[in-house]
């Protein structure tokens, strides 16, 4: 017995393709910077650490499954014969989740619902101009990158699904990538929730690039006492806003569902329910998403030539995004009479809640006495609900094209 055939992940590295090696080497490394960054917080934790772990393993495990066959045992992606399909669920680690949780969209689901549970849609109907406005505007990564990515040789479903990148909502880029763009599955949302971590590390620079710090300190001034928004109010516009935009956008209504129900469950005050959604299966889905992704990349996958201009593209979108999100920010600010943070424009970005945050803790760099995260959560909410209606036109119309 040789040294390769006794420590087969070291003894693979020989035997494969040099860049292949090569790339395994640079993803393990990559994902002790990941398990390093989330520890420290500069990523999300809840997705980085599980994913740097996942990706260091998968890329160590690599094993001689046959004479002519390198591979792992964590899971097969591309396996879609019965037959194979069956064997592999005996044999591979990770597959029973991913075939029958991740590859259907069904996880994207379980972590709306955990977000619908934690998100108090109160804040839009108390400000529903001001939150809708700014989320209109923090599309503009997910419909001006459709067209770059058209150019630069995407087909329509992959443009289509690394645009919505730009929303910075997870499941929603999981969900549409496997409608439109199979092919691009996984490096697609690989990316996506990559680069939804660095909303959190880098919005805070955009914020202070584009707003002067005076803007910044404003204190919004109300000149009338909002009344609270009732359970039966917020509870009432769950479920119409679940009919209609189930109807508008039937393609996407797993997801309206799911984030309906789980804010319904919130203000019905169902507290064992709104427990298990957002303590087991926000959590265990975040954790389950976070080690599956980290174990879908493989050194093979990433070496895609289309992961470069990917890469690129998704830092594009959600970099347009965040510019459109503060452009809303200071229309309402100019509607306002000036009378308003355009700081809250970059909360229109709907990753729940960290762009919120985002916004309220640059506010509090320059000041103490400025409170907007009300505002924040309206269009981050909002945010929500427009990248979904975006998520369903494009999965309506782009097949049809």
């Amino acid at each position: 017995m040789n040294f390769i055939n006794l420590f087969q992940g070291v003894g693979t590295l020989f035997v494969q393709e040099p860049k292949i090696a090569a790339a395994r080497i640079v993803l393990i490394i990559l994902g002790i910077i990941l398990v390093y960054l989330g520890k420290k917080e500069i990523l999300e934790p809840l997705i980085m650490i599980p994913m740097g772990f996942g990706m260091a393993a998968v890329n160590s495990g690599v094993l001689f499954l046959s004479a002519s066959q390198i591979g792992t045992i964590f899971l097969d992606p591309m396996a879609t014969n019965t037959h194979e399909l069956m064997n592999i669920l005996q044999i591979d680690w990770l597959q029973p989740v991913y075939t029958f949780m991740f590859s259907n969209g069904l996880i994207a689901c379980l972590v709306f619902m955990g977000i619908g549970v934690i998100s108090d849609v109160g804040s839009v109907l108390k400000y529903p101009f001001t939150g809708m406005m700014i989320a209109m505007f923090a599309e503009l990564g997910t419909v001006a990158t459709f067209p770059i990515a058209r150019a630069v040789g995407f087909t329509y479903g992959e443009a289509a699904a690394i645009s919505l990148i730009g929303g910075a909502d997870g499941p929603m880029v999981l969900f549409a990538s496997l409608v439109l763009a199979q092919d691009l599955f996984v490096p697609i949302t690989i990316v996506a929730y990559l680069y939804l971590s660095l909303t959190y590390g880098g919005y805070p620079f955009l914020v202070r690039l584009m707003i002067p710090k005076d803007l910044r300190a404003i204190v919004i001034k109300s000149s009338r006492k909002r009344n609270s928004i009732s359970s039966q109010e917020k509870l009432a516009f769950d479920i119409i806003a679940c009919i209609v935009l189930c109807l508008l956008f039937p393609s996407a209504s797993p997801l309206f569902l799911s984030f309906f129900l789980g804010n319904a469950i919130r203000e019905s005050g169902i507290t064992r329910y709104a427990k298990l959604l957002e303590d087991v299966f926000l959590y265990s889905a975040t954790f389950l998403l976070g080690l599956t992704l980290g174990v879908l990349c493989e050194a093979s996958t990433i070496l895609n030539p289309k992961i470069l201009p990917l890469l690129v593209l998704g830092m594009l979108a959600l970099l347009l995004s965040g510019i459109g999100g503060i452009i809303g920010g200071y229309v309402v600010y100019l509607i306002n009479g000036k009378n308003f943070n355009p700081v809250v424009g970059i909360a229109g970005v709907s990753c729940v809640p960290t762009t919120a945050k985002v916004a309220q803790m640059e506010v509090n760099r320059v000041t103490k006495f400025s409170f907007i995260l009300e505002y924040a959560m309206s269009a981050n909410i909002c945010g929500i609900i427009t990248s979904a209606i975006i998520t369903g036109i494009y999965v309506t119309l782009v097949p049809l094209l």
